[in-house]
């Protein structure tokens, strides 16, 4: 098969043309503008160029952006701010105990104001108990402990269906010492936003 010579300039045209075209939407990413008072702090940004080189738009790239909605939700100054309840998220008990203490009664009041202000907000109640007892009583416990939770955050207001229990007993310990300090640790729930 011959080709002539007009029909490959013109097919070496139309794609030169083409390739021209398509690094017009080519972004090229990672530069930074620190100059500019819009830019909010450590947020990414990005620029498209065309052909000639000259930028065409810019592109704000928030940093939070492959973060979960539960895990930015626990960057937000009220869930992060030390001084705030809402940042305590750990429930502690005392031996072979499922009452919960009395300094722990705002942190729960805080977290149940919180999900009544936001039905659509969900949580789980993570039960944890140290490491001694069998494994059977120690889920047992674990549960108990997150159900003590659980039940006053109902009796405050919070929906059932908001609440999700699991009991994993002693089988996620923080504390991996065999004292005192480290079992006080382990006897615990955690509440979990979802």
């Amino acid at each position: 098969m011959k080709f002539n010579k007009t029909v490959v300039s013109l097919f070496i045209f139309i794609m030169a043309t083409l390739l021209s075209g398509c690094s017009t939407d080519a972004i090229k990413g990672g530069l930074s503008d620190s100059s500019n008072p819009d830019d909010a702090s450590s947020d990414s940004q990005s620029y498209v160029y065309n052909a000639d080189g000259a930028q065409v738009t810019e592109l704000k790239l928030d940093k939070n952006q492959n973060l979960s909605a539960a895990e930015q939700l626990m960057l937000s100054p009220e869930f992060s701010d030390p001084s705030s309840p809402l940042s305590k998220r750990t429930i502690y008990f005392k031996y072979d105990s499922s009452q919960v203490l009395n300094e722990f009664i705002p942190v729960i009041n805080a977290h149940a104001q919180y999900l009544m202000n936001h039905p659509n907000q969900r949580i789980t109640l993570e039960g944890h108990s140290d490491e001694r007892g069998t494994r059977e009583y120690n889920i047992a416990l674990a549960e108990q402990r997150a159900k003590s939770v659980f039940k006053m955050l109902q009796l405050i207001g919070v929906m059932s269906n908001q609440v999700d229990i699991v009991s994993y007993g002693e089988e996620k310990p923080v504390a991996l010492e065999h004292n005192d300090d480290s079992f006080a640790l382990n006897r615990r729930v955690e509440v979990v936003y979802k």
